[in-house]
């Protein structure tokens, strides 16, 4: 057994994982008896955390939100994805000027070691030159706290010709990509497996019902909304042969979307679905390859369009 304050570290970083946790399951994790984590949780509430005991069948015990923020234990990587991400909030409308002053916070108290990291990540990544529709940061933070609890939601969902409708839906992931954000979730009504844009859900709503998480078709939330994207009707298909080897190509499109297919050991066949020419000079330029455009002529005269305005800025 660890000693007592270890363990009490140990049972914080597990309360804040989960809404919720079965007495038995959280001993079990911390390998005491029951009776030595009810001492463990009277504890942790003499400090200052708000910790709830729930009796009988469902019965447990949940770090609910009080009156004052209590100390939030973290590891090295999480400190450093906070830190990171409040310094970049790219696409959240609202909390530029609120993640300035918690990024200060965050960073005050860092170890060197990992004000380096921090530095070194923020040093060498870049913004997309290019914005997406912003997200209110609210309704970011409800959907990610329902995808962590198991909680129903509730919203209504405009489609892309403007349709609204209710939704009931088991959200699974949060997943950004293309400069969106995007809500894998079991629709309830549908009895299937949807891909949101968050930026047309509003309303969302935690119904307090609970759910057992599915199976997400290939377990990877990413690649199932690359997926869902490449079904869906779009305006134009830009195809291009790009002069690198298919992992250098695979490297990026894995990344950011698109389907690849080696023509030789050098030359890749690359096909973007898209809305608007953006996305693909994005790609293309962060694959600093050779490219040959086949198909559409609009898009070449966009990259020709392009090329001149950086021609110019060199001269």
């Amino acid at each position: 057994m660890a000693n007592t304050s270890a363990r009490m570290l140990r049972l914080l970083s597990l309360l804040q994982t989960h809404r919720h946790w079965p007495g038995g399951a959280l001993a079990a994790r911390l390998e005491v008896s029951e009776r030595t984590l009810r001492r463990d949780i009277d504890r942790l509430r003499e400090l200052g955390y708000p910790v709830d005991a729930a009796r009988g069948v469902s019965g447990g015990y949940q770090l609910r939100s009080g009156t004052a923020m209590p100390p939030l234990l973290l590891d090295d990587e999480e400190a450093v994805a906070i830190a990171v991400g409040l310094g970049t909030a790219a696409g959240i409308d609202g909390i530029e000027e609120t993640s300035v002053h918690a990024l200060a916070k965050v960073v005050q108290v860092m170890p060197p070691r990992l004000r380096r990291r921090v530095e070194a990540l923020r040093s060498y990544t870049l913004r997309p030159a290019v914005e997406g529709p912003t997200v209110d940061a609210a309704v970011l933070t409800t959907l990610a706290q329902a995808c962590r609890d198991d909680e129903r939601l509730a919203f209504t969902y405009t489609s892309a010709s403007g349709e609204a409708s209710e939704r009931l839906a088991e959200p699974y992931r949060l997943v950004a990509l293309r400069r969106r954000w995007y809500l894998v979730a079991w629709d309830v009504g549908r009895a299937d497996w949807r891909t949101f844009r968050v930026d047309r859900l509003t309303a969302p709503a935690a119904t307090g019902v609970r759910f057992r998480p599915r199976d997400l078709p290939g377990g990877d939330a990413a690649a199932f909304v690359v997926s869902r994207l490449g079904s869906l009707p779009v305006r134009h298909a830009v195809v291009v042969h790009v002069h690198a080897p298919l992992g250098q190509v695979e490297q990026v499109v894995a990344q950011v979307g698109g389907l690849v297919e080696a023509l030789d050991e050098g030359t890749c066949r690359l096909v973007m679905h898209v809305d608007d020419f953006d996305w693909p000079i994005l790609i293309l330029a962060a694959l600093g390859a050779p490219f040959d455009v086949i198909e559409p002529e609009a898009f070449r005269d966009r990259l020709r369009t392009t090329a001149t305005l950086f021609r110019n800025a060199t001269t």
